[in-house]
């Protein structure tokens, strides 16, 4: 699938403090890639069968419904503010806020969430709704956690696989957009399996898998630096498990760019284990690419 020229940028909205920075950084998004932006509520309570009118005697404006209005036209407002330029609308959908975004991923250019909602418990570190877009979206995903800075690295995961191919063209755009450096970081640790009845070594040399893992971070931006000529790239090879390493990476980055499953990830899993992890644990704006394909 590919990203037609006007695919817009889509924030989703639930009237939450979160949500409305969220708004704040789509609408710079969606002007820095000179593209319409989206607000969207996904509106739950017709599934349910509540009353979404007002009681009878209740002020004008009460109700579920204008509540919901209320929201989105709030949010509308907002990007107004940061990007009075960017075409702007707003939409209430029926449905549950995952299977919404979700639907409209397949024509947007980037969704962008907050890391936490009004539906989120305070012991979670991420908000269900954005975990689950995360893993099922058809377009990148934003999401704004952390400290938002206009300084800094993009920096990248890579593992060889394919899906961090289409990590690293994301990775090489932002970069080119905000005038950044990229850093591609490969971790390694030890021998892991690839597939099934793999067997591991019991005695391995350190040096020699450094080698492989340098070999990897090279073949992953092999004919991307033709593409961008202008962005400046540092490769690093770091010994350590990968979730911890991009996230202590992710302490002095703007950006960081993960694709959404992995060579390491199980089969039954939608986001894979180290991109998970990161979601949860980043301390910058974290982006989940997935390949359209």
């Amino acid at each position: 699938m590919t990203i037609h020229s006007r695919a817009p940028v889509v924030v989703g909205v639930d009237g939450s403090a979160a949500s409305l920075d969220a708004v704040r950084v789509a609408a710079r998004e969606a002007a820095d890639r000179n593209r319409p932006l989206q607000v969207v509520h996904a509106f739950i309570w017709p599934l349910t069968r509540a009353p979404l009118t007002p009681a009878p005697g209740a002020p004008a404006g009460a109700g579920l419904r204008n509540q919901a209005e209320r929201c989105v036209a709030e949010a509308v407002a907002e990007a107004g503010k940061v990007a009075p330029d960017v075409p702007v609308t707003g939409v209430v959908v029926d449905g549950a806020a995952a299977a919404v975004l979700v639907a409209e991923s397949r024509d947007a250019a980037l969704i962008v969430l907050g890391h936490r909602g009004l539906g989120g418990f305070a012991g979670l570190l991420i908000g269900s709704v954005t975990l689950q877009v995360s893993a099922r979206a058809q377009c990148p995903v934003l999401v704004t956690r952390g400290e938002a800075r206009a300084d800094g690295p993009v920096v990248v995961g890579v593992d060889g696989s394919e899906l961090s191919t289409a990590a690293v063209g994301s990775a090489y755009e932002e970069a080119a957009r905000r005038g950044a450096p990229l850093i591609v970081v490969h971790a390694w640790l030890y021998p892991t399996p690839i597939g099934p009845g793999d067997i591991l070594p019991l005695v391995y040399d350190p040096e020699a898998f450094a080698e492989e893992s340098r070999r990897v971070v090279a073949e992953s931006i092999a004919g991307w630096a033709e593409r961008y000529p202008d962005v400046p790239v540092r490769q690093r090879s770091i010994r350590g498990a990968p979730a911890r390493v991009l996230v202590e990476e992710s302490k002095d980055a703007q950006l960081v760019v993960v694709g959404a499953h992995g060579r390491g990830a199980l089969g039954g899993l939608l986001l894979g284990s180290v991109s998970h992890a990161v979601l949860h644990h980043a301390h910058s704006p974290l982006m989940i690419v997935r390949d359209r394909a």
